[in-house]
């Protein structure tokens, strides 16, 4: 069975070593680094996954980023990700646990959207959808159906924006 603890209580290259195993050395260049650029990950969302024997096979970081519409409002969000888990552990309901415990964690009288860049098939389940994103852009390639969002309330978010670390529209 899975113990789920604070990310912030891992040792910061157990996590590096993991995130390097689960998506390569190359992963620094993926779009989702771009759109987080610069921000420090949140610690209240950010959780580690240990197994039987503690030692870390998955983690899970939250974001805070900003889709700027076009009149060049900044729209606060929350970025899930990444949510890395071992190779060879995969498949045994670590990255499940990990969502439901850090979307567990957020305010429901103030959620703020979340998004992300994944698999509806896998991340629909939490309701996930690139349903009101067809008009966002990010700093970076990625495909258009993979950019997922998620919102209580889908009729605040912008139809339109390009997603980027939070405060870097209004500096």
């Amino acid at each position: 069975m899975a113990t789920i603890i604070p990310l912030s209580a891992i040792d910061p290259q157990l996590v590096e070593d993991l995130l390097d195993a689960s998506f390569g050395p190359e992963r620094h260049a993926r779009t989702a680094y771009r759109i987080r650029a610069g921000m420090d990950w949140l610690e209240a969302l950010s959780f580690a996954a240990l197994d039987e024997e503690e030692y870390l096979v998955a983690t899970i970081q939250y974001w805070p980023v900003a889709l700027t519409d076009p009149q060049g409002r900044a729209h606060p969000m929350l970025m899930v990700g990444p949510v890395a888990v071992a190779p060879g552990r995969q498949g045994e309901g670590y990255g499940k646990a990990l969502m439901a415990a850090s979307l567990g964690e957020i305010d429901p009288s103030a959620p703020l959207p979340q998004v992300l860049i994944g698999d509806e098939d896998y991340y629909g389940r939490w309701d996930f959808s690139p349903a009101h994103t067809g008009g966002w852009r990010c700093p970076g390639p990625y495909e258009r159906h993979r950019l997922l969002a998620r919102c209580d309330n889908p009729a605040i978010l912008p139809a339109e924006g390009m997603l980027g670390p939070w405060g870097s529209a209004s500096a």
